[in-house]
């Protein structure tokens, strides 16, 4: 029940303190969040690994990649399991304190109700602020777009920042959380197509793709599942994820987004990229808050279905 405590702790302790905001990078307490660290010493390391053969540059993109997911995960491992040795509540608290560092749910929360606000109030400098997990522009988008994009956020941070790393510390506890966030932190730092990164990124991105691969395809069933359960249209949810999953240029985030725009029943679209959805209701500001009621179900069943997997797997080895 140690490893049940320490996934209900660190979900608590999100809740109630939530992460530095990305708005805020000066700030000492983003400057020291274990995400930063994955995503400087990603990039430190990078010029080190670079070489005008491509094949090379792939294989040295190996090397850098198990560089940062072994050099975070390993000193946690042996960490906890010498903490362990000193006492069940002692790990409990520790543990939870790590695992916590690896989910972003309250952070999001206030994003959404801070933007639900300034839509609403025709604030649109204000509302821009919290488009930054969209990676696009926000110079020029309306209220609608904006609305858009938080909430195609909210739905592809399902997988990553939530269902992937509690699925990773259930099967392999909290070392394999936190060598889930290296994972997403070098898709996010390296992990793109264009020339500079193509080569030496292929790896991370490949490999991020693979450890989300079943998970996205879990978060667009719960989020079916969810609207069922509190009255959103989830019959249009599964159809539209049936539909619209493959037409975003990610392999993944494509399924929790598609199942988002259906349940919510509207168009969700990243101008010159994709289209997801219908326009059976208008895309009003009111929608992010729905979309916030869908994740947190979804957080929640997410939560149940990995209890069961925690205690089975600790009845055969003890994953710190």
């Amino acid at each position: 029940m140690g490893a049940v405590s320490v996934l209900l702790i660190a979900i608590v302790l999100d809740l109630i303190f939530g992460d530095p905001s990305p708005n805020s990078p000066w700030k000492s307490t983003y400057k020291l969040h274990p995400t930063v660290w994955m995503g400087k010493l990603t990039k430190a390391l990078e010029p080190h690994f670079k070489s005008a053969n491509s094949k090379v540059e792939k294989l040295y993109g190996i090397i850098l990649a198990l560089t940062v997911i072994l050099g975070f995960a390993l000193p946690v491992y042996f960490a906890l399991s010498f903490i362990a040795s000193l006492g069940i509540l002692f790990y409990v608290i520790i543990a939870a304190i790590v695992l916590k560092l690896t989910v972003c749910i309250k952070l999001e929360s206030d994003w959404a109700k801070a933007a639900t606000k300034a839509i609403e109030s025709d604030n649109l400098i204000e509302a821009k602020k919290y488009s930054h997990f969209s990676r696009r522009e926000s110079k020029d988008l309306n209220g609608e777009q904006i609305s858009s994009s938080v909430i195609e956020s909210m739905a592809e941070n399902l997988i990553d920042f939530k269902l992937s790393p509690i699925f990773s510390f259930a099967f392999l506890g909290v070392s394999g959380a936190i060598a889930f966030r290296a994972i997403n932190t070098l898709d996010g730092t390296v992990g793109f197509r264009d020339p500079e990164h193509i080569n030496i990124g292929w790896f991370s991105a490949n490999l991020d793709t693979l450890v989300n691969y079943i998970p996205a395809r879990v978060t667009a069933f719960f989020i079916i599942i969810a609207s069922a359960l509190i009255g959103e249209d989830y019959r249009n949810a599964w159809a539209i994820a049936r539909r619209d999953n493959a037409k975003t240029p990610s392999r993944n985030h494509g399924w929790p987004m598609a199942a988002m725009a259906g349940a919510l029943r509207v168009q969700l679209e990243k101008p010159g990229q994709y289209i997801l959805g219908e326009k059976i209701d208008p895309l009003l500001p009111n929608k992010i808050m729905q979309a916030l009621r869908i994740r947190n179900m979804v957080i929640i069943l997410c939560i149940l279905f990995s209890l069961p997997i925690i205690l089975l797997t600790r009845l055969y080895f003890f994953p710190f």
